[in-house]
């Protein structure tokens, strides 16, 4: 099957089972453009049909309400969009980490394309790092993202990766995820994005305080079979009376994976905790969680579903110790 990951480029430990090309760290912006495949632009062309039948040549008209958008490079299709639809170049999602990298310490760890162009992404760390009880390490990234196709708007967040088994977590305040969208009918303000963000250290420090609180919440194993019932299913009756074979499934393994299965569920921070709850849902979706391919499995953890689920679990633990 061909990988819908088009191309990427990382530094540090090889991600998503060998794909990608590995870079040495600071390497500047033009490097990573030309390795995660970003170093070509968006085209655009207004749409036309002809009103023939197919055994003769028609007439050629335009369709002036919609255009078409396309690659500069392979000249490969892209979408057909609306004249509103603004549009957010390979190279402008790199170049907001600029100043970020060269004078507030970020470093760009993950960048790529997906589905032909139609996505691309970039993941930097900032540098600061939490570990809860001292010995479960956290680290602060920031995720600049977009589509030309209209499956995502420019969408800046705030993430959290867990050291110990790389997964993934966005941050979020109140229940409510800190990332900036932004429509394709609005220009992309990179500035103004970052002054929405408000990227500091009291935002990270106030949502590891939420997370430390989880790994103190000790949880019963009645409670956190009930817990993994409602956040996979909706429900709170048995498994067995009301669940489809695939939530079992489901069930069945995050369960696994929070009682010793998973990666780092043996700490002190996440053995019958709150905190063990969140990653064992973080985990499943992340690395585990059934996908036409990794690459699928990678664009659901970030931007569909499987985000959905994520932050789904993470305010659900929070309920707990509130």
């Amino acid at each position: 099957m061909a990988h819908e990951l088009e191309t990427m480029a990382y530094v540090g430990d090889t991600p998503w089972h060998g794909l990608g090309n590995r870079l040495s760290p600071a390497q500047p912006l033009e490097v990573w453009r030309r390795e995660a495949g970003l170093d070509w632009r968006i085209q655009e062309a207004p749409v036309r049909y002809v009103d023939g039948e197919e055994e003769r040549l028609g007439t050629i008209h335009a369709f002036p309400e919609q255009k078409v958008l396309y690659r500069s490079d392979t000249r490969a299709p892209l979408s057909v969009v609306s004249q509103r639809y603004r549009v957010v170049q390979p190279e402008e999602i790199l170049e907001f980490y600029r100043d970020l990298t060269e004078h507030a310490g970020y470093e760009l760890e993950t960048a790529g394309v997906l589905k032909g162009g139609r996505k691309f992404w970039a993941l930097a760390r900032s540098g600061l790092t939490t570990s809860l009880k001292g010995v479960d390490a956290i680290g602060d990234y920031l995720l600049l993202a977009t589509s030309c196709d209209g499956s995502l708007a420019t969408v800046a967040t705030p993430t959290t990766v867990r050291v110990v088994c790389n997964n993934t977590l966005s941050i979020a305040v109140d229940g409510a995820s800190q990332s900036v969208k932004v429509p394709h009918s609005t220009r992309f303000d990179a500035r103004q994005v970052k002054r929405q963000l408000g990227i500091s250290v009291s935002r990270w420090d106030d949502f590891m305080v939420r997370l430390k609180t989880l790994a103190e919440r000790r949880v019963t194993q009645r409670e956190a079979e009930g817990w993994f019932q409602s956040v996979l299913c909706d429900i709170s009756t048995p498994i067995s009376d009301t669940a489809t074979l695939s939530n079992r499934r489901a069930l069945e393994r995050v369960t696994a994976l929070y009682n010793g299965k998973g990666r780092g569920s043996e700490l002190c921070t996440a053995r019958n905790t709150a905190w063990g709850l969140v990653n064992a849902v973080t985990e499943y979706v992340d690395h585990e969680k059934r996908a036409r391919s990794n690459d699928y499995r990678m664009d659901s953890a970030w931007f569909g579903q499987g985000a959905q689920l994520k932050q789904k679990a993470l305010n659900a633990a929070l309920e707990l110790v509130t």
